[in-house]
Formats: C-alpha cells, structure tokens, sequence
C-alpha cells in the first residue's frame, strides 16, 4: 500500500510540475507570437508592448522580460530591462533562436545572467528577433512547485490508508487467523485423540464469518459422527464379545449338566449288567433311577433347544391371539392333575377375554415353569396368578407364591442359565436351571417386561407384562 500511495504521489507531483512549467513555456511563447504578429500586420509596437506590459503586471508575469531586436542585433523594443544589451554579431541571434525557441528552459544562463524560463522567436521575413524570458524569481518558483502542502497531503493519506488498511485488514484476517487456530487444533485433536469441540460462534457474522462456521459445524458433525461410530463399535465387539461369553458359558454349563445324569444313567445299567444274580427289586430300583435321569436328560435338551430358538429367532416368533384366561385354566388342569404342584394349590384371577399377542407354547411354557420353580424351591402352600393392571397396550400380571423366598443377593441372578441357589439340593429335586431364563427370555421375545421381587408377607413375586391383542397387530 505505501509502494502504491508513494509511486502514485511522485508520478503526480512531476506531471503537475511539468504541466505548470509548460503552461509557462507555452505563455511565453504566444507572447513571442503575438509581438511577431503585430510586426507582420505592420502595427506600431509601442502601443502592443505597452498593453502587454499593463496585461500582466499583476500576474505571475509581472517581471517578464521582453525585448525586440532587429536583423544587426539592435534593440527596438524592450518591456523591463532588455534580456541581452548587445550581440556581437547576427549569428548570435540565430544560435539563440535554434537552440531555445520553443524549448522551456529551467536555470538557464544566457549572456552572463540566469533565467527560469526562456523563448527566443523571429518573424518570417528574418529582420526582428523577439527575445522573451522570466526571471528565477521567489514567486515564480513557489508558483510552479507543488509547495509543502502536497506533501502534508500525502503524508495524511499515508496516515489514513495505513489506519484504514491496518484495520480493515485485521477485520479480514481474523477469521483466517481463528481458520488457523481451528486447523491447529483439529490437528492436534487428531495427533491425541482429544475430541473437544471448537467454539464456533467467536467468528464474525459475515460471508467468511459465515463459511468458516459451516466448516467448524462441519467439523464438529465428523467429531460425533466418529464418536458414535466409535461407540457403536465398542457396543458391538461388546455385545459380540458378550454373545460369546454367554455362548461358551452355555456350553461349559451344558456339558456340565449332560455329564451328571449321562454318568448317573451309565452307571447304574453298567450296575445292572455286570450283576445278573441281582434281585428284582433292586434291578427295578435301579433302572428306575436310570429312567429318571434320562426324563432330565430329555428336558434338559428340550429346555436348550427352547433357549436357543429365543435367542436365535426371537423376531421370527409366529404370534396370534391368545386367551390368557383359557391358557392358563387348561395350564393349571395339567399341572394339579400330573401332580406337579405337589402340595401346593395353584390359583388364578383373570378375566374372560383376556387377549394378548402370544405364541400358545411358549406362554404354556411360561406358566407352567413359574409354577414348577414355586413347587421346587418355595416350600409354601399356595402360588397364584393375578392381572394388576391395564394399559392401552399392555396386561400387567404378577405370578406369586407365599413360600420364603430367596436371600437378596440371589434375585438379580435368578434368571441366569443354570444359576441355582442350592445346586445339590437344586439337583435332587430335577431342574435344569433353564426354566426362569426361559420364562424371561420368552416374554421378551414377546414384547413385554419382567422382574422379580421378594413379597412383604414372604415368598417370590414375578411381574411380567404382555402385549394385548388389538391395533396394529398382524395375525400370523
């Protein structure tokens, strides 16, 4: 900016100095012509020269000098003191005339004395010689040069556009300056994972302004969009990770249960058959224990096989609607007429028409194991099922039973896999440690919730939830 304002400057401060002195030139010159003119028109001089004398005595012509010399160099007319008093010959005036007519002259000394300006012009016919010039004065030179005040001019442009520039260009580059610290930062956020965001609303509010936010919000949707990538990553090698874990304990686990009643059975045919003479009753004993066995065997691998179709095809279950109600009537007719309740009674409150979205096996199944486990493991008298609520879209029933229940630390693991309280007791009775995780997983599969909790008045309360039957619902 200081290169253009100072070239700009000089250029002006020399054509103006040069347009002033040609102005000068040209004036004298056309006074030359004018003196010349009336000598060719044959006009008294006197009269001319006087005028031009008058014209401009109160100009910057005041002390011109113009003086009128004939072919033998005498002076005919003169306006102030004659430019030259005497020429040695004619070719003099002649060299005079080639070498300045015309010409603007600065500082010239002509004859012995010094000049600003000088104009030498001669008529056509050769015999008059017009000599004009302008003394070197203190006024013609502070009228021809640009004097202090262009440069007080200049300095205060240089002033203003140097303020002006300053500023407007720490406006301009302050959005570049905080891109830059942006890139520093996203950078180094880069180099040491670090993801904290950049604050966006320091830039100003303009084109730029506007474009270097994009570019941060930009920047900051990447920063999330990794973040959640990241997080849906780890959830994933997690929930694979998790998966595997599940899928190696159930095999260890169900290793664990085959080899019990396999060896339980091996061991006594291998009794049976190694003693022929063994008598009846003992022989029935023994392959009846076989025979139980092999049922826990078989429901073992009935119960894997229901675990691992909820696990697997949980969003494949066929649905269609079911009457609660019916359900677990019949449910409760099996259970008390098979003797599987033992000592215990097994009643129910529901109401008719009870319909929920449900598959009729798994819901069979899930009744009938709560009830199993209530039989087995809560040495009460009585367990019984309840609605206790009603939503727009769901039954709630609470499964209880008025035995003792279990120690706190046990309910948050009663629906794992094989998870017993009393493994050996837990054994002799014949679970497979699969009913409750069973229960869980089949109500989820089918949309609804369940928890466990230990009753006030003593014994296990389950609340479940299932899907009612109605809008929305396909059937299968």
């Amino acid at each position: 900016m200081w290169v253009v304002i100072g070239t700009f400057a000089v250029y002006t401060y020399r054509h103006e100095t040069r347009y002033r002195e040609r102005t000068v030139n040209n004036q004298l010159n056309r006074i030359g012509s004018k003196v010349l003119q009336a000598y060719d028109n044959d006009m008294d001089l006197t009269p001319f020269m006087n005028f031009v004398r008058y014209y401009n005595a109160q100009s910057l012509y005041s002390d011109l000098r113009v003086s009128v010399y004939d072919r033998n160099g005498d002076l005919i007319y003169s306006i102030g003191k004659p430019t030259v008093s005497d020429f040695s010959s004619v070719d003099d005036l002649d060299k005079l005339i080639t070498t300045d007519t015309g010409v603007m002259s600065k500082d010239n000394t002509l004859f012995g004395e010094k000049f600003f300006y000088v104009s030498a012009v001669k008529s056509n016919d050769g015999q008059v010689f017009v000599h004009t010039v302008l003394p070197n004065s203190e006024k013609v030179q502070d009228r021809l040069s640009l004097g202090p005040e262009f440069w007080i001019l200049v300095a205060t442009v240089f002033v203003v556009a140097t303020v002006l520039v300053y500023f407007l260009s720490g406006y301009l580059t302050r959005n570049v300056k905080l891109l830059r610290e942006f890139a520093d930062k996203a950078a180094s956020n880069i180099d040491t994972g670090d993801d904290e965001l950049f604050d966006e609303s320091i830039f100003p509010h303009d084109e730029l302004g506007d474009i270097s936010r994009r570019l941060v919000e930009l920047y900051h949707d990447r920063i999330d969009a990794l973040r959640r990538a990241g997080t849906e990553h780890k959830i994933a090698i997690n929930a694979v990770e998790e998966k595997s874990r599940m899928k190696r304990q159930l095999t260890n686990n169900i290793n664990h249960e085959l080899k019990t009643p396999v060896g339980v059975v091996r061991g006594y045919l291998e009794t049976v058959l190694s003693s022929p003479d063994m008598d009846d009753t003992m022989r029935t004993h023994f392959l009846q224990r076989a025979q139980d066995n092999v049922n826990r065997l078989c429901a073992l691998l009935g119960d894997v096989s229901t675990m691992t179709r909820l696990e697997e095809g949980a969003g494949n279950i066929p649905t269609e609607e079911i009457d609660f109600h019916d359900l677990v009537f019949a449910v409760a007719n099996d259970l008390e007429s098979g003797g599987v309740l033992r000592n215990m009674k097994f009643t129910f409150d529901i109401p008719f028409n009870c319909a929920v979205k449900g598959n009729a096996g798994l819901l069979t199944g899930v009744v009938t194991n709560l009830a199993k486990n209530a039989a087995l493991y809560s040495h009460g008298t009585k367990m019984c099922l309840n609605i206790t609520a009603e939503s727009d879209r769901y039954y709630t029933f609470n499964f209880f039973d008025d035995g003792r229940g279990v120690d706190e630390e046990h309910l948050a693991h009663l629906f794992e896999r094989f998870y017993r309280i009393d493994s050996g007791r837990a054994r002799k009775t014949g679970g497979t440690g699969l009913g409750l995780p069973i229960v869980k997983n089949t109500i989820e599969a089918l949309g609804g919730t369940i928890s466990v909790n230990n009753r006030p008045g003593g014994g296990l309360g389950f609340m479940f939830t299932l899907e009612k039957w109605g809008n929305n619902v396909k059937k299968v």
